[in-house]
């Protein structure tokens, strides 16, 4: 999975990538042809010019990859038995092509990514492409929401987890308290949230899964409470097997893009409670293994001291994520020296 070696410059790939794509849907292009043209002559032959037809369809989504640079690593990865961090970005409803290829030129010429982390960008919908044809191959590419519809159909305005997937995503966040709170609609309650996450998974997709309380509810001691109610639709509704793909962004709602941020020990202190919640409700293998990740104003000053807590295992970063800042965040992960 982490890459080990620099690319060829981006250019020449990507020029590269838009020769062979091109050549391989003119290619589907003829046969496709061919295919409706013989279709009415000799349906014997059908059969074998669709697989033509699909294995270059399949050509052209990889030629869409090939401007990708490999990025590499540093470091050691993680010992047996020790969670690898994942560093995630949420880019939110921000940024336009010029703006997103100017950040991803930056992430791209930043150096190494610790061996003992995963970093991940979660896009919005219209940008994917843009990562996954230029974001640095060491950094996944995923989205910020998926519908709860299983399969494509008439859902308006929707995108489904399955169409995410067959793009090329690898992460979708589901559960962030700004969609769980609504913008001008209606949000996103915890039953609709675990439906997600279970459809995002079937999917094939890995899930960070966002929880949190508001500041009114830190205040009058029911942090714990709130998490938990969380927490449970979706471990009644998952399988044992199913929490391998899923991490869990503990994101303080009070603290996202506020500026404010949870010590590192208000953090370690949550954090303990929803693993020991999870040992509890799921399973003792489950809690030990999955990752959960702190967001809330996490940025390159505090990313070390909250990092370096023994149940905070990453990040789902937001502001930072749009800037060069992301990488000290990134570099803040706990190393062996």
């Amino acid at each position: 999975e982490d890459m080990t070696k620099q690319s060829n410059s981006s250019s020449s790939s990507a020029s590269t990538s838009t020769v062979v794509a091109a050549s391989a849907a003119a290619a589907v292009g003829a046969i496709a042809g061919t295919y409706f043209y013989k279709q009415r002559n000799n349906d014997n032959k059908m059969e074998g010019i669709k697989t033509q037809v699909e294995g270059l369809t399949k050509q052209v989504k990889g030629a869409l990859h090939l401007g990708r640079p490999a990025g590499s690593t540093k470091g050691s990865p993680p010992k047996e038995g020790e969670r690898k961090y994942l560093i995630g970005g949420n880019w939110k409803c921000n940024g336009n092509v010029a703006s997103l290829t100017e950040l991803i030129d930056t992430f791209n010429k930043a150096g190494p990514i610790p061996a003992n982390a995963k970093v991940a960008i979660c896009a919005p919908f219209i940008h994917i492409p843009l990562c996954l044809s230029k974001l640095r191959e060491d950094i996944a590419v995923g989205a910020q929401n998926c519908g709860v519809n299983e399969k494509e159909g008439a859902y308006t305005g929707e995108i489904c987890a399955s169409q995410l997937k067959d793009i090329g995503c690898v992460w979708v966040v589901i559960g962030h308290s700004e969609r769980r709170e609504g913008f001008g609609m209606a949000g996103e309650d915890s039953e609709l949230v675990a439906k997600k996450v279970k459809v995002a998974l079937d999917a094939g997709l890995k899930v960070m899964f966002a929880i949190g309380e508001k500041k009114e509810e830190r205040e009058n001691g029911t942090t714990n409470d709130v998490c938990a109610s969380q927490l449970a639709p979706a471990a009644k509704l998952l399988e044992e097997k199913d929490w391998e793909n899923v991490a869990i962004a503990y994101e303080p709602v009070w603290a996202i893009g506020t500026g404010l941020t949870a010590t590192p020990e208000m953090a370690q202190e949550t954090h303990a409670f929803i693993r020991k919640w999870m040992s509890e409700n799921v399973s003792e293998a489950v809690a030990k293994a999955i990752r959960i990740q702190y967001g809330g104003s996490m940025k390159g000053a505090n990313a070390k001291d909250l990092l370096a807590q023994p149940d905070i295992d990453g990040g789902l970063i937001g502001g930072a994520s749009l800037k060069a800042d992301f990488f000290n965040v990134i570099n803040g992960v706990s190393q062996d020296e």
